[in-house]
């Protein structure tokens, strides 16, 4: 009996077919909010390298770097005015 009890459950398992579980990736984040993450990253990186710059290696204040007029003049040099 134990035989039989043995290849009976040997048949049951030939016989079940593995149950396919598909994974369900739940994000912590959702993708606008990276993207909006990564382009403030990105602003706030350069404003600081900008600030860096010519705080440090030019001989200006850092504040600077972040006025309107500062960039107005660099544009009338580049523009040749």
């Amino acid at each position: 009996m134990t035989e039989e009890k043995v290849a009976q459950q040997q048949q049951q398992e030939q016989e079940e077919v593995p149950k396919r579980t598909f994974w369900v990736q739940i994000r912590l984040f959702p993708i606008w909010l990276r993207i909006i993450l990564v382009l403030a990253l990105v602003a706030a990186a350069m404003a600081a390298g900008v600030m860096v710059g010519y705080g440090v290696i030019g001989d200006g204040e850092a504040r600077d770097a972040l006025k309107w007029s500062t960039w107005d003049h660099v544009l009338k040099i580049m523009n040749g005015e």
